[in-house]
């Protein structure tokens, strides 16, 4: 074997194991936090807050929430702003909008979300990606407290009673009634409970005051595996830990367990994490400031998977950049893939609107999405595109595994007569077997190449 075929075989591993293992954050065309994961038929639907790109007043600038799904726990499918601030018809905050969590019940879904200095309101849709509406017009938690009334947190028993958590910095619950959209007030002053915070349950730290107080400060998520209802939670102060309580029932006792994830220099100053169980495999979620290079306002989701140990606890968990190394299923490339289903990308955007749905946007030269785990089976020999340009085009690389990979084939893309003029372009392609993941590369000259709505081998 020549020198050069050696420095080029690898340089060649080298970029596949950027792009393999690059996958956190999980979103790179938003920037996201808070995240909600929820599994519902076969799917991962995970919801979050979304940090607009330019801070107002240089504090958190938040106006909507997105969802994204994955039946693959690698590719991530952008289903765009779900519910917005503008849902609430009755309320004229511009800015405030926090961690939400979502949850079906009865084939509805319920959005939880706080709005800050408003309170805790909620949206109902038929779908778990919406369209979302406001069901009775009001806060549904209306309390004392309205300024620390966030982070709410959802879960039903085995007996069918919903219970809904929140608060910074105590822990608030009350007993949802069927409907997930009130609750029972008939009990006066109790129908909201406050937790009590103790060192037992939720651990010893000194308060904002300099007296006593527990770990706990915000960001609970709420939820039972096997016999043991688990409260997580953000702990310690700015900047926070992630850490742990558990009960043997959904109003407590709760016991302090300890930490689950440690102060790490790339996360935020604040933090929010979700855990859920997906095919016989457990997810945490939480977010990290990689992707802002270090700005605290600017967030964006992160995943891990772990495995509980024997006695139900946590173990401690570190956050990593490879996010989850194997797929659950492989993606098949010969159903028409949405190109907003993305692993890893470079400079890209999505928007979309009622006629198209979402796609990607602001393409220009050398960006690039990558898809992980597509089964080629026996191979292809076309590449199929719909895409829409006002102006000069350009064109789409077909690569194994990451930018610089081989070049199965280039599809041209020229101006279709408009942004919103799509058409479907093809191009052959050389042969791929196997499992492997690609990369489409975009490339043309200078400014917005082109818009991207799906692709398919054929």
């Amino acid at each position: 074997m020549t020198i050069y075929r050696k420095i080029s075989l690898i340089g060649a591993a080298v970029c596949a194991a950027l792009s393999i293992n690059a996958q956190n954050p999980i979103i790179q065309t938003y920037f996201t936090a808070d995240p909600a994961p929820m599994v519902y038929d076969g799917t991962v639907f995970l919801y979050t807050s979304h940090d607009e790109d330019s801070t107002v007043n240089n504090f958190f600038t938040m106006y909507d929430w997105r969802c994204y799904s994955s039946k693959d726990m690698v590719n991530w499918t952008d289903h765009g702003a779900v519910a917005s601030l503008k849902n609430f018809t009755w309320m004229s905050k511009a800015n405030g909008a926090w961690a939400p969590q979502c949850i079906e019940r009865n084939g509805k879904f319920y959005l939880y979300v706080p709005i800050h200095g408003e309170g805790i309101s909620v949206l109902v849709a038929d779908s778990p990606t919406g369209p979302f509406h406001d069901p009775i017009g009001k806060r549904l938690v209306d309390s004392d407290h309205i300024w620390q009334d966030i982070d709410p947190t959802v879960a039903i028993d085995d007996n069918g009673q919903a219970y809904l958590y929140w608060g910074n910095p105590a822990l608030w619950y009350v007993k949802l009634n069927d409907d997930m959209v009130s609750y029972d007030k008939s009990v006066g002053d109790n129908e909201i409970v406050s937790v009590e915070m103790t060192a037992e349950a939720f651990g010893s730290k000194a308060g904002r005051d300099g007296k006593p107080g527990t770990t706990y400060t915000e960001g609970p998520w709420f939820y039972k595996r096997n016999n043991l209802f688990y409260m997580i939670y953000a702990a310690e102060g700015i900047p926070e830990y992630i850490s742990y309580s558990t009960a043997p029932t959904a109003e407590g006792p709760w016991t302090y367990r300890g930490h689950i994830m440690k102060r790490a220099d790339h996360l935020a100053f604040t933090n929010h994490a979700g855990i859920i169980d997906f095919n016989g495999n457990s997810y945490i979620f939480y977010h990290d400031q990689n992707l802002s290079k270090g700005q605290g306002f600017k967030r964006s989701v992160c995943v891990e998977q772990f495995s509980y140990n024997a006695d139900g606890s946590i173990p401690l968990i570190t956050p990593t950049k490879a996010a989850v190394t194997k797929s659950v299923v492989n993606l098949n490339p010969f159903k028409k893939v949405e190109a907003e289903t993305i692993a890893w990308s470079k400079g890209l955007k999505t928007e979309g609107n009622s006629q198209t749905g979402v796609y990607v946007t602001k393409i220009e030269n050398d960006d690039y999405l990558t898809v992980r785990s597509v089964d080629f089976g026996k191979g292809a020999k076309k590449f199929a595109a719909n895409v829409a340009s006002g102006s000069h085009g350009g064109q789409i690389e077909v690569r194994v595994g990451n930018p610089n990979g081989e070049l199965l084939g280039t599809i041209d893309v020229k101006n279709t007569g408009g942004w919103q003029k799509w058409i479907i372009v093809k191009g052959k392609v050389k042969t791929v077997t196997g499992i492997h993941d690609l990369c489409l590369v975009f490339k043309g000259a200078e400014g917005e190449l082109f818009k991207f709505d799906w692709w398919q081998f054929e």
